[in-house]
């Protein structure tokens, strides 16, 4: 059998992006000098191990001709691989080093190894779940929790996108390389250069999140937020505008002052918007905006869910938010936004609201922001194009004679293209089942007994990397709970949703691999 796949020169790609990871982490390692409470060893040591083995991935093949095949192939290992060394600092610091007492409180859940895997393969998705049970100074470094923050800025815009826009040597393959990795159906290109393109989508996301971070530390400085400290603001800042959700306390937005809350939702929406419309909106082009048929539907959902969850809020009875107009509609709004761009912070435990917002809430889970943005899940421009092809299915079917393709933002989109939407979403579906299946079938095993709707919003909010889900994986609550076969599942469900599934399917297929 002839392979159409020069894997050799996917292995020296990833080990491109493998030995460069080691540059942020020198920012958590500066951190914990500062802080002087450990961590130290952890990062330097990973720094070494991933410069050492990226330049012996390098020097596998030859990077000079990437074509689709290839791309695909860098694309999904390359997530595993910075998963697989960013994971490194959680056991470094948990078990320590011959000479180097542990970083971390005795006992962290991240001593175990998959645990360590499901935390940063959480943050390089954006996904936000945890299996930590004790998020807290005492427990662990500044240094590590940062570590959580910074994988998910790392991995929002997307870590082949950062590559692209700083490396030369992926500047020819570099438009595969972002297809293969972008979140949604293609990345539209804003400048003739692809590589330009990638710097100006991550001076886009840099700009953002410094704003968000000056403007959260300004809340602090001026006592409107004062739990929000600089590192407050940058940890949070970092993980907002990546739609991570991960946050250094352990209630995570409801720690703070309902300022904070509503300061955050813009971003969250922001970040749940389309990036190539941010641009244009930044550079002065407001009405790209207006007139983008998906960001229209994106606003109209949101705003939908936020005043139904309102009302619900509003109007339920047994909770504090019961008859406050204010506090209803500030919960309502920052946890329909979080929940739709799937970032996974919580202002308040929303376990508790009662049955009929909670399932606003869990449909939420399956909707996604836009596509190009830092979102996950099915993405709005999805349903947008199903629910049209629904409509014309309707009409064909009482005038069969009629030619009429589907259009957005006035343009008729391409069959295949339409046809591949479906393939995902139905791909996305099948995922589901087959997930939430086995992890029902696991858990009964060990004799864990979990409800229908815990064991399927853990399966959305991984498969979403929205994170959160309801019960034993609620907002205020982690995955512990699970066994380490069920735990690499949802690893796996992360990586795939991440990824879009069907550039990571497609690699166990024999037609990929074969002439």
């Amino acid at each position: 059998m002839t392979l159409r796949v020069d894997w050799r020169a996917s292995v020296a790609l990833v080990g491109m992006i493998v030995k460069w990871l080691s540059v942020p982490l020198l920012v958590p390692l500066v951190v914990s000098t500062y802080y002087g409470d450990g961590g130290v060893a952890a990062f330097a040591t990973t720094a070494v191990v991933a410069v050492v083995v990226g330049a012996g991935m390098e020097r596998v093949g030859d990077v000079s001709d990437v074509g689709s095949r290839e791309g695909f192939l860098m694309v999904a290992g390359s997530w595993v691989a910075v998963s697989a060394v960013g994971a490194l600092p959680y056991l470094v610091a948990a078990h320590g080093l011959p000479g180097v007492a542990a970083a971390s409180a005795p006992g962290s859940a991240l001593a175990n190894p998959v645990n360590a895997l499901f935390e940063t393969m959480s943050g390089f998705t954006t996904t936000g779940a945890t299996v930590l049970d004790d998020i807290s100074f005492e427990t662990h470094s500044h240094g590590i929790l940062l570590w959580r923050q910074l994988t998910q800025w790392l991995g929002g815009m997307g870590i082949v996108v950062l590559a692209v826009a700083i490396l030369p040597q992926l500047s020819v393959g570099g438009a595969q390389l972002m297809d293969a990795e972008a979140p949604g159906p293609g990345i539209q290109k804003l400048t003739p250069r692809i590589a330009k393109t990638a710097r100006a989508l991550w001076v886009a996301y840099a700009g953002i999140t410094v704003a968000e971070i000056l403007l959260l530390y300004g809340l602090h400085r001026f006592g409107y937020a004062p739990e929000m400290g600089a590192y407050n603001a940058i940890a949070h800042g970092l993980t907002t505008m990546a739609t991570g959700g991960f946050s250094p306390e352990a209630r995570s937005i409801e720690a703070f002052s309902g300022v904070v809350q509503w300061v955050i939702v813009p971003f969250m929406f922001a970040a749940g918007t389309n990036f190539a419309l941010v641009w244009q909106a930044l550079t002065g082009d407001i009405t790209a905006l207006t007139e983008d048929d998906e960001f229209r539907v994106y606003a109209g959902v949101v705003g939908v869910f936020t005043a139904l969850v309102a009302g619900l809020l509003f109007t339920g009875p047994g909770l504090e938010l019961a008859g406050s107009a204010e506090a209803s509609l500030r919960h309502a709004a920052f946890q329909v936004v979080s929940i739709v761009t799937t970032t996974g912070y919580a202002s308040m435990d929303f376990v508790a609201w009662s049955a009929p917002a909670k399932y606003c809430l869990f449909l939420a889970l399956f909707v996604g922001g836009s596509a190009g943005s830092t979102g996950g899940a099915v993405k709005i421009v999805r349903w947008l194009v199903i629910c049209k092809s629904i409509r014309r299915e309707l009409f064909t079917t009482v005038h069969p004679e009629a030619v009429r393709p589907i259009r957005l933002g006035g343009h008729a989109l391409n069959e295949d293209g339409v046809r591949g939407m479906y393939a995902f979403t139905a791909a996305y579906f099948v995922l589901f089942v087959l997930a939430t299946v086995f992890i029902a079938v696991d858990m009964t095993r060990v004799a864990e007994s979990l409800v229908a709707i815990e064991v399927m919003s853990a399966v959305a909010a991984t498969l979403g990397n929205v994170g959160p889900g309801f019960g034993v994986v609620g907002p205020m609550e982690n995955y512990g709970v699970f066994t380490n076969a069920s735990k690499l599942v949802l690893v796996g469900l992360m990586w795939v949703g991440r990824l879009e599934i069907l550039p990571v399917l497609v690699l166990f297929t024999g037609s990929y691999w074969r002439d």
